[in-house]
């Protein structure tokens, strides 16, 4: 099994309906997710968490993502920038991070394969997003299964 990652700046703060970055399943592969990395790129605080994503939304831009295995194949799920006009249906998973007031302050989630899993469906993800408070401009990585 291959294992891919991708990241980015976001375009926008994320708020409590609009994710900041996301990935997504298709109709054909799922993935797991083993690690998500967020820093904060000003110095205010804001608050950092995590949500299943049940419907597409407004995506972003896509965001290239990497096979790391030199070997491996492409990846097929796709990553995007910060949600726009309209948002995703999301479920806060409860994984909540305070980034502090300092550039580069930041948090690393990392979870067993099959643990933090999406299935197949164009509108099934995971997304990065503020539950509370102003969110903020921030730095995010991701780092997955597919299969």
């Amino acid at each position: 099994m291959a294992v891919y990652s991708g990241g980015a700046r976001t375009t926008n703060a994320p708020t409590s309906t609009l994710p900041g970055i996301s990935l997504y399943a298709t109709a054909a592969v799922n993935f797991s997710i083993l690690e998500i990395g967020i820093s904060n790129s000003t110095a205010v605080a804001c608050v950092v968490g995590l949500c299943r994503l049940t419907s597409a939304g407004t995506q972003g831009s896509g965001i290239t993502e990497a096979t790391l295995g030199q070997g491996g194949v492409a990846a097929t799920c796709t990553m995007v920038q910060s949600h726009t006009s309209t948002g995703p249906t999301l479920v806060d998973l409860g994984y909540r991070w305070n980034l502090g007031a300092q550039i580069g302050s930041g948090v690393i989630w990392t979870f067993q394969n099959g643990e933090l899993e999406v299935m197949l469906g164009t509108g099934n993800g995971v997304g990065v997003f503020c539950p509370t408070g102003t969110g903020q401009i921030v730095d995010v990585y991701m780092k997955w299964y597919e299969g």
